[in-house]
């Protein structure tokens, strides 16, 4: 459990712990070609994780149906603060794939490794 930081608001403080609790996957502990099933409250989006930040990802009907290239960010609580390489249950993934803009997801309920 990350212990609070003196130079963070109690709320960020709060949502960095929360996010510990509620669970979630850090991604630069994954080995390659492990496999993220991530659902969301509008989605299911699967991940192939390549390296720390790096993974091929499929689910959204428009930037990637089939499974593309793409820079996971990390999560955020819905605003812009990212939880950079962390996929958590409660948050939003951020993403993006080639030139287009970052995608961020809908809440996040479920994550599932394989």
């Amino acid at each position: 459990m990350p212990a609070p930081n003196p130079h963070l608001s109690d709320g960020i403080n709060h949502n960095l712990i929360q996010s510990e609790i509620e669970g979630g996957v850090h991604l630069h502990l994954l080995a390659p070609g492990t496999v993220l099933e991530i659902e969301t409250q509008n989605r299911v989006y699967t991940i192939i994780s390549q390296s720390w930040n790096e993974a091929w990802i499929s689910g959204h009907p428009v930037f990637c149906p089939e499974p593309a290239p793409a820079h996971i960010h990390g999560s955020t609580w819905g605003g812009s603060m990212l939880k950079e390489h962390f996929i958590g249950r409660g948050m939003h993934l951020e993403f993006h794939v080639g030139e287009m803009p970052p995608v961020t997801t809908s809440r996040i309920v479920e994550i599932r490794a394989y």
